[in-house]
């Protein structure tokens, strides 16, 4: 039988690319979602991943950061890959080593530019703005222990306007978003997935 790489997706808020990743694979024959875990009791991506009848998982800081419960969960799923969907926590270390080179996040700027701690949302689009961009867009990454570091997977860009505002560059981006981040998790886990 062939073994289906199997994802989690953890997401911290709205999760509009938990869905976008939910809907791209739930007829693939090599890739499933089949957990999404997030540190927000209250994040609409959990009912996102109930309406695909996608178990979830929600966490607290000490579960995350001071025991291995979260990595415990991840096991009894038999995940391979992390997927990072607007997920705001920094990883811990544990997790890291857990999944090595399996771990990917999507950041919402052209990094190394507008990336790092506290660089996130509407704040990421904001700064953008401010510093006369004329282009921004998507970066694709690998993660590491430091926030938006990893290996560069895949950049995409849009135009920034004059007359843009940073709610119109949060469209513009998110739009990037979902067309590019499904099919890179896509090309990523089968590549990453293969025998060496």
């Amino acid at each position: 039988m062939n073994k289906k790489i199997r994802l989690a997706i953890f997401a911290s808020g709205n999760g509009s690319n938990a869905e976008a990743i939910m809907k791209y694979f739930s007829q693939h024959s090599q890739i499933e979602v089949v957990l999404l875990l997030s540190n927000n009791a209250d994040a609409f991506a959990l009912e996102r991943a109930r309406r695909f009848t996608i178990p979830t998982f929600v966490f607290n800081k000490a579960q995350f950061r001071e025991s291995d419960e979260v990595i415990r969960r991840l096991n009894e799923s038999h995940v391979t890959h992390l997927v990072l969907a607007g997920f705001l926590w920094l990883l811990p270390p544990n997790l890291i080593e857990a999944f090595p080179d399996k771990i990917v996040n999507i950041h919402p700027s052209l990094l190394p530019k507008f990336g790092g701690k506290g660089m996130y949302g509407i704040k990421v689009h904001q700064a953008v703005k401010a510093a006369g961009e004329t282009k921004t867009g998507i970066t694709i990454h690998e993660v590491n222990e430091k926030y938006d570091d990893g290996k560069i997977l895949l950049q995409a860009s849009c135009e920034v306007l004059p007359s843009d505002t940073p709610e119109s560059i949060a469209a513009k981006v998110n739009a990037l978003e979902y067309e590019y981040f499904p099919k890179t998790i896509e090309r990523w886990a089968l590549s990453s997935s293969t025998p060496s």
